[in-house]
């Protein structure tokens, strides 16, 4: 049995050295950043879709992957999606749960944006014939 490496570009960082890629860096700086609510006082909600989202399961140490459905009623504050995007990529690499993570992440939106009334739902792929959607919600929903 022979095994062969995959190939690397020309201009990617030799295995082993401790430089991260651009991006692994920006991850790794993440922020929430969020700026002034352009229409204060009209209710209005914003639906963002992330359906990428990856962590790694507590117990096997395999990855899981999820769609992240965000449905907000901005208060102060709107997230700006670059940030919202980094900081959600910086689950890749955690070990945590599917009921934690929709809190964890619930939570710190919350404190970043002050929402009105915002929802999260974690679906997540099925493994061993098994799915699981994680819904969470924070405020009173607004008719808009």
């Amino acid at each position: 049995m022979t095994s062969v490496a995959p190939s690397r570009p020309p201009d990617s960082t030799p295995a082993g050295t401790a430089t991260p890629h651009y991006g692994e860096r920006a991850i790794q700086e993440a922020e929430l950043i969020c700026f002034d609510n352009p229409r204060q006082g009209r209710a209005y909600e914003v639906a963002i879709e992330l359906p990428e989202f990856t962590c790694k399961c507590p117990f096997s140490g395999y990855p899981d992957f999820a769609v992240m459905r965000l449905l907000y009623q901005p208060g102060p504050r709107v997230l700006e999606l670059k940030a919202l995007k980094l900081y959600v990529n910086s689950y890749r690499d955690r070990t945590i749960s599917h009921e934690e993570v929709a809190n964890r992440i619930l939570d710190d939106l919350v404190a970043a944006c002050a929402p009105v009334w915002m929802q999260l739902e974690a679906d997540f792929n099925p493994r061993g014939n098994v799915q699981t959607v994680v819904r969470v919600s924070h405020g009173r929903r607004q008719p808009c």
